[in-house]
């Protein structure tokens, strides 16, 4: 078949259909002359169009306009069922996925545990297990899905298929892994690191909405980071950009052969376990049977609580004997939150002398539960550390951040390929 050219009808067609789309997809439910008045088209090329979009399952209507002046408009949204996604958020915990329509509508969850790798079955079993169920969930089968994108801890070497940076994943480091899931899940197929995903959630959904270049912190059950340059993220020669947690820095011993002890600098002065490090050097509790990021997410929150006047809406974990102890609780608190955020800058100095990037987002449920005190903290120190003066603001997409980065990826390069009418 052949080819449209840049400026044929067929080509202007379908620039001003996708067009459409989009403002359907920002706008919610509109009328032939909303949609007219908002491209610029003429009444009869809008109904062209939507006749056109209608046909092609693209639009459905929805009902019509009420309470103006005149007869009412019939009103068009863009069809949910047009095309569904999936995406997967793995940890070392489980691995969640979740089905979104066209639309961005999350339709159906669903979770698979993999504590210590105990449940039975391989990780390609697994992975279509939280598939099905996800599909099952939303009302489509597995082959109604158009793609699927995969977040995981570290990434996929571009030159080797293999699973670099996240030796703490088992069962995801098998050379022939991709070519299992790929026979498994015949739908387009695409995996990115986690943190990468939760820079996209917040470039579609939250902080980074405004800026197309910043650099995403995050520091969950490890530390990474995520470079967005021009709006698009900036990946690396094998896919390890923004591996940060080997990044070698003042006040830690240096960590040789990062990647066989799965740690490095940055880690171990900043991460989960320097926030429970510093509760131990200070005589503060944690719960010991949590997982480390749920920890010091908890420890964090007590500090706050215990440092802000108004009590950050929590109590502290046990009511102190005596108003000397509570002030020396306080003081030991507060003493955690500003070392913690030294730590946490003295990375970023680092970051931020390189990139100079416009904004710096602080994600993850860590430092989400460090809150606006902790962001200020860092925000001071990083002041006198850097020379840049970059926005140090909290992450808003704050309930499954990588999920959602991975289903907002996903529906990207569907939407491309779906609402593309040139074909």
């Amino acid at each position: 078949m052949a080819q449209a050219s840049p400026g044929t009808p067929r080509v202007l067609r379908a620039m001003n259909d996708r067009a459409a789309l989009d403002l359907l997809l920002a706008h919610g439910p509109l009328s032939r002359s909303r949609i007219g008045k908002l491209t610029g088209l003429s009444k009869p090329t809008a109904s062209q169009l939507l006749a056109r979009l209608e046909a092609a399952g693209l639009v459905v209507g929805t009902g019509t306009s009420e309470g103006r002046p005149g007869p009412n408009a019939q009103l068009y949204a863009v069809n949910p069922g047009a095309a569904h996604v999936a995406g997967l958020d793995v940890t070392t915990l489980g691995i969640r996925a979740a089905v979104a329509d066209i639309t961005g509508r999350t339709v159906g969850t669903y979770e698979v545990p993999t504590p210590g790798r105990r449940t039975a079955g391989s990780t390609p079993e697994l992975v279509v297990r939280a598939v099905d169920g996800a599909a099952k969930a939303a009302g489509v089968l597995r082959g109604d899905l158009h793609r699927i994108v995969i977040g995981t801890p570290g990434a996929f070497d571009p030159s080797t298929g293999r699973l670099r940076y996240a030796s703490h994943l088992p069962g995801w480091h098998s050379p022939t892994l991709l070519d299992e899931l790929a026979a498994a899940l015949p739908m387009p197929l695409a995996y990115d690191n986690d943190v990468n995903l939760a820079a996209v959630a917040e470039q579609r959904l939250g902080a980074a909405g405004d800026s197309d270049d910043f650099l995403l912190l995050w520091n969950e059950e490890g530390m990474g980071a995520a470079l967005v340059i021009g709006g698009k993220l900036h990946r690396g020669w094998t896919g390890g950009a923004g591996e940060v947690g080997f990044l070698p820095v003042p006040g830690t011993a240096l960590v040789r052969n990062a990647a066989r002890t799965g740690s490095g600098g940055y880690q171990e002065l900043a991460g989960a376990n320097a926030a429970l490090r510093l509760a131990r050097e200070l005589g503060l509790p944690y719960d010991h049977s949590a997982p480390m990021h749920e920890a010091a997410a908890e420890l964090l929150r007590r500090a706050l609580a215990a440092t802000d006047p108004e009590g950050a809406g929590r109590e502290p974990a046990a009511a102190p004997s005596s108003a000397e102890e509570a002030a020396a609780d306080s003081e030991a608190y507060a003493e955690l939150l500003q070392r913690f955020a030294t730590g946490l800058a003295t990375g970023l100095a680092s970051l931020v002398a390189m990139l100079d990037p416009e904004l710096i987002v602080l994600s993850g449920g860590v430092l989400n539960a460090g809150g606006e005190r902790l962001r200020e903290l860092v925000r001071a120190e990083l002041s006198e550390l850097a020379v840049p003066r970059p926005r140090l603001v909290l992450g808003t997409v704050t309930e499954h951040p990588v999920l959602s980065g991975a289903l907002e990826s996903a529906l990207a390069a569907t939407r491309d390929e779906v609402f593309d009418t040139s074909r």
